[in-house]
């Protein structure tokens, strides 16, 4: 048989560059504007943060390029599309509002801050090449009602919520970027010239600003004066991060270990996607490349996890080969380095790219709900409540603690660990549906150590901060072993009667 030569370089590519380039091109003006808004400095934002994206993101182009011909070869054809790759937009929320916003509240210090936003960017990698080798067991012991509705509530509160308000801020241009939103993704209508829905929503909402003067001129001249050089440099920043991690900041993990397992499985399904398409790659391998990328991206001071990308098959539908991955990596790189992206967000107001957020909120909302069975729907609602009180406590807790105890007591110490809270209420209630009561007295035992050592419910770590959650906690755990030794009669029986009916 005739060996194949894949190709370098199609035309379809062309397509496949812009369809990649407008999503990465988006997440990189939200994190850029979001993080100058919570009070990051445009040294540290464009200086350190946008370039370690960049680098991470052309580290896994060029290398899923390679893995794309390394495919090619292998099964003897050309039409093999290379696996999209980017800073992953769930992921990304989480880190902005769940890492890199309480770091800097709580430490008051940019630098230190973004050093923990590194450390957790780097232990973010390694959770991912760990992944390749557990992941299915992880996958196996922590229902999936219980994870996606823990992300769930940050979708809902901190993101959808809260950008829906900074949507109606400026409700001449917020309410009609949401509305070209809607239209596009939910109405499924094409947008003029068949431009993405997302960058047409950017560009005709920023021309309404500076032409209803919601948006000032001098902001032009302010983005312009931004753009020079911004070269990647490698750092070893996440060392003194990793002692805030490990330190006063340990109950970080409570967000770090979910968001980080919802990325590698993210992955893994896009791959299986991709398979579906006609594109069969190892998972496990990918995985491992995510991980490494997001540590390359670290080492040159990259606060966000990149993935494979649903978009993949997108690419694959416009019969893309792998050079719109390199090229996408490599317009990145140039970009970051020359300002590119500070310019962009510097003239883009925040309710022109807010109303894509709310629509990305939704959207991980949704999704909880569509990747779960109906019976376990209760549960992730239930999970999603912890974080309301979070985000509750980090608007209110300083500025009107009054105010908010007026509301309920119970408030911060709900909001003190809030992802492991959700993580547990979940798991609980799948396993009181599922009538694993064994499992749910197990888990009730985890949640009564947690709080005695301070995970949950308290400010931070220490031994029986509120006794009475423990108690609690142990109480519950008793109740659940009762039931499943005096219940079963009562279960088989109501199962057949509703068998019967």
């Amino acid at each position: 048989m005739e060996k194949i030569k894949y190709p370098l370089f199609v035309k379809e590519d062309i397509d496949g560059f812009f369809a990649l380039f407008q999503n990465n091109l988006a997440n990189f003006v939200v994190i850029a504007i979001t993080l100058i808004r919570m009070g990051y400095p445009t040294s540290i934002v464009y200086g350190r943060i946008i370039p370690g994206a960049a680098i991470s993101v052309l580290f896994g182009n060029i290398y899923y390029a390679h893995m794309a011909k390394q495919l090619a070869e292998k099964e003897n054809r050309i039409d093999v599309t290379a696996l999209s790759y980017g800073i992953s937009t769930p992921v990304m929320f989480i880190y902005l509002f769940a890492v890199m916003q309480p770091a800097l509240a709580l430490t008051g210090n940019p630098e230190l801050a973004w050093k923990i936003g590194v450390a957790a960017c780097f232990l973010g990698g390694l959770v991912d090449v760990i992944g390749s080798l557990i992941g299915n067991f992880i996958r196996k012991h922590i229902p999936r009602a219980s994870m996606l509705g823990a992300l769930a509530g940050v979708a809902f509160s901190v993101i959808g919520a809260q950008m829906f308000f900074h949507t109606y801020e400026s409700p001449i241009i917020g309410l009609l970027s949401l509305t070209i939103i809607l239209i596009g993704f939910l109405g499924r209508k094409r947008m003029p010239f068949k431009i993405p829905s997302t960058l047409f929503a950017i560009i005709i909402g920023t021309i309404i600003a500076y032409t209803f003067k919601e948006a000032s001129i001098n902001q032009l001249s302010e983005g312009l004066s931004i753009a020079g050089f911004y070269p990647p440099l490698p750092t070893l920043a996440f060392i003194e991060g990793f002692k805030q991690l490990f330190g006063p900041f340990v109950s970080m993990f409570a967000v770090l270990l979910p968001i980080s397992i919802y990325n590698f499985i993210e992955t893994m399904n896009n791959v299986e996607a991709m398979a579906a398409a006609g594109d069969n790659y190892d998972a496990g391998k990918c995985q491992l490349t995510d991980g490494i990328g997001i540590i390359v991206g670290s080492l040159f001071g990259g606060v966000f996890p990149t993935t494979v990308y649903i978009a993949s098959v997108s690419a694959k539908w416009t019969n893309a080969k792998r050079g719109y991955s390199i090229i996408n990596g490599i317009v990145f790189l140039i970009a970051s380095m020359f300002g590119i992206i500070a310019v962009l967000s510097e003239i883009i107001p925040l309710p022109v790219i807010a109303p894509i957020l709310v629509f990305v909120g939704m959207s991980m909302v949704v999704q909880s709900f569509t990747s779960v069975p109906k019976r376990h729907f209760p549960a992730v609602v239930l999970a999603m409540i912890p974080y309301l009180a979070n985000y509750m406590q980090s608007k209110f807790a300083n500025s009107a603690p009054e105010a908010l105890e007026a509301v309920s007591t119970a408030i911060i110490p709900l909001g003190n660990g809030a992802m492991f809270i959700a993580l547990i209420w979940g798991a609980i209630l799948v396993f009181i549906i599922d009538n694993q009561f064994i499992k749910a007295s197990v888990t009730s035992v985890i949640a009564a150590l947690l709080a005695a050592i301070g995970l949950i419910h308290a400010p931070k770590l220490s031994l029986f901060h509120d006794v009475s959650y423990v108690i609690a906690y142990l109480i519950m755990a008793v109740v659940f072993i009762a039931f499943n030794f005096t219940s079963k009669d009562d279960t088989a029986g109501e199962e057949n009667e509703m068998m019967a009916d």
